[in-house]
């Protein structure tokens, strides 16, 4: 069994794999981590190795201590990669984008395809049939967009997420809202326009914290798996194992 860790600007994402099927998954802060480690390792003490991907900051020691446990893979940019990284600067290359490039090739080889996340930031990749990564885009998400408004303004509130109910907000809230809501769904379907314009047979994932409200809202056909990134960590660890 492999534990998966996937250290995230504010939570830390743990799931327990055998082979392909996901066993269980769990949602922590991250100065919960260890403590929640050590319970799925009592849990599943098969486990014998695992994969860390991380984008937030991790305490060392706790890091250290699962070392100490089980077979840990770091997730980088030397990693053995199921794919050919055509990145220009592979060592800038996120490591969520190198694990949802790698969820792409283990669930649809010789394809083309748009992987989108919808998280803080919303992250385009693109890989092509070919098991060629050429890179993408990153823009900022509804929390970073709200966020910005209100940071780089001198009147204009800090508000939450919330879909807009009308298209001309009447309102400074209701405008802000229209404004962030339907400028997202607006990039992202014209983003897609425009990979389909080059790629008539384009596969489009959709994934992230963001997946269930977009997945309604999205023109364009799309695949939504919000457990993508965590297969793709499996996959690598899986080929890296091999």
């Amino acid at each position: 069994m492999n534990l998966i860790i996937d250290v995230g600007n504010t939570l830390v994402k743990l799931a327990v794999f055998q082979q392909d099927e996901l066993f269980e998954k769990r949602v922590v802060k991250h100065e919960d981590f260890l403590v929640e480690v050590m319970r799925i390792l009592d849990k599943y003490p098969v486990i014998s190795h695992g994969i860390i991907s991380s984008v937030g900051k991790l305490n060392q020691e706790d890091l250290q201590s699962v070392a100490s446990e089980i077979h840990l893979l770091i997730l980088n940019s030397e990693t053995k990669l199921p794919f050919k990284n055509l990145y220009k600067t592979p060592k800038t290359l996120g490591v969520d984008r190198i694990a949802l490039v790698s969820a792409s090739v283990k669930h649809f080889s010789d394809s083309n395809v748009l992987i989108i996340d919808a998280g803080t930031c919303i992250t385009y990749d693109f890989i092509n049939s070919e098991n060629e990564y050429f890179g993408g885009a990153i823009s900022p998400g509804f929390r970073l967009r709200y966020q910005s408004l209100h940071n780089l303004t001198a009147n204009l509130p800090l508000l939450e997420f919330k879909p807009p109910e009308l298209l001309t907000g009447n309102t400074t809230d209701s405008s802000i809202h229209s404004g962030v809501v339907f400028g997202v769904l607006k990039e992202i379907d014209g983003l897609i326009d425009e990979y389909e314009k080059k790629y008539s047979d384009l596969t489009v994932i959709l994934t992230g914290g963001d997946t269930n409200f977009l997945s309604k809202q999205l023109k364009n056909g799309i695949f939504a798996n919000s457990n993508f990134l965590l297969e793709g960590l499996n996959f690598i660890l899986e080929y890296n194992t091999k």
